[in-house]
């Protein structure tokens, strides 16, 4: 077994280097263990520090393509290089690499084809600004209840992935990728797990995604309106427009109470018109619902057919 643990970097020259030092190279059940650095346009000498700490892995990127965009580099170079097993650890040194083994070890045994960090259920955020503890928390539990599945952690990038989710995984957005790859892998019946993982949040540390607490939450909202609507099309277009039937009805109804006993429609028009405008906005909503959920089974076909070229192409 092939364990390759990826680190993604952008310029983390100061603290990759001793994060490199610090992650431990044997485990159980692994035979081969490589640190891979996605160094993701860097100005500083990230990726010389890198090689100079162990890492045998570095990919560059010219520019800085964000998160999103190197972890699909990360899985395919995990990939090219025979990795049974991809664990995603940050630059920075704020999880521990000792729980490395926490994270391989349901993978190992055939439990989970990919484990999630959880800070927040039976882990450890030691120093999460308030806002950013609310709005991960806030996130979780609305996915979670779209979706019908119990998620701890949603934004966790401390993460392990076996073969088959490397080979499966589609993520289209570069600004990050930790929401869209949990949505997309409950979407194709991959086995998730969150394990306790403890995480310092350094003072006056400035994060390389979170450069706004607004424009992330519009990014990260945008990324998973979008997730939900592809995995779960019918239930995201069906029952806004049920809702809006109902109401319809339920209006129709309200204006014929009024109606029969004066047989006079002038009166009330207007609560006839708004329930015949709410009915056909909630018919619009069925049909864009029965559209999205063909849209939907034609990429299923798209993506298996790429699975099948992707696990051709590295096949071993």
């Amino acid at each position: 077994m092939k364990l390759i643990i990826n680190i993604p970097a952008y310029n983390e020259a100061k603290a990759i280097g001793q994060t490199i030092k610090n992650i431990p190279r044997v485990y159980d059940g692994i035979d081969s263990v490589l640190i891979q650095v996605i160094d993701d346009g860097s100005r500083d000498d990230t990726a010389k520090v890198a090689r100079e700490a162990g890492a045998e892995i570095i990919v560059s990127h010219t520019t800085n393509r964000r998160l999103g965009a190197a972890f699909n580099t990360a899985v395919r170079s995990a990939l090219q290089n025979d990795a049974d097993i991809m664990v995603n650890i940050d630059a920075d040194g704020q999880f521990d690499p000792r729980q490395i083994s926490d994270m391989i070890a349901p993978i190992l045994r055939g439990e989970a084809d990919i484990t999630i960090g959880d800070r927040f259920r039976g882990g450890s955020a030691q120093g999460i600004p308030f806002i950013k503890n609310f709005l991960n928390k806030l996130a979780a539990k609305l996915v979670s209840m779209f979706l019908n599945t119990d998620i701890h952690d949603l934004t966790c990038g401390f993460r392990g992935h076996n073969r088959e989710a490397l080979l499966r995984l589609n993520t289209v957005t570069g600004f990050t990728y930790t929401q869209e790859t949990i949505i997309d892998a409950i979407g194709k019946n991959l086995k998730l797990q969150w394990i306790p993982v403890t995480v310092r949040y350094f003072e006056g540390r400035k994060s390389r995604v979170v450069k706004s607490v607004w424009k992330f939450v519009n990014n990260s909202a945008k990324i998973i309106i979008k997730a939900v609507r592809d995995v779960r099309p019918m239930k995201f277009f069906g029952i806004p427009g049920l809702f809006v039937i109902v109401m319809s009805i339920a209006l129709f109804i309200f204006f014929l109470i009024l109606y029969l006993p004066e047989f006079q429609i002038t009166p009330y028009r207007n609560y006839l018109l708004a329930s015949i405008v709410l009915f056909f906005v909630g018919m619009q909503f069925l049909v864009f619902a029965l559209i999205a959920d063909m849209i939907k089974t034609n990429r299923q076909l798209t993506e298996e057919t790429m699975y099948r070229m992707r696990k051709q192409k590295y096949n071993r």
